[in-house]
């Protein structure tokens, strides 16, 4: 994942990450603060994730989380 897509999209991915990683606390993400790195060391430090498997997680999350943003903001064709 990119450092510059992470922390541009980093509002609205905050909000997600207490979904998809609970045991992360609001002080966590205020720590994070979109830094792609300071995110990665938090998730292995709570998850024990080695940084590879850190990285992919974040990269899935995200990537879902912006195909089903996508998915909303489609137009829905009509049938005629």
């Amino acid at each position: 994942m990119n450092k510059d897509v992470f922390a541009g999209k980093w509002k609205q991915i905050r909000g997600q990450s207490k979904a998809w990683w609970g045991k992360l606390t609001d002080d966590d993400l205020e720590r994070a603060a979109g830094k792609f790195d300071v995110f990665t060391g938090l998730l292995q430090e709570k998850y024990g994730y080695s940084r590879e498997h850190a990285e992919e997680e974040i990269d899935k999350r995200v990537t879902e989380f912006e195909t089903n943003m996508n998915r909303k903001t489609q137009p829905r064709k009509r049938s005629a």
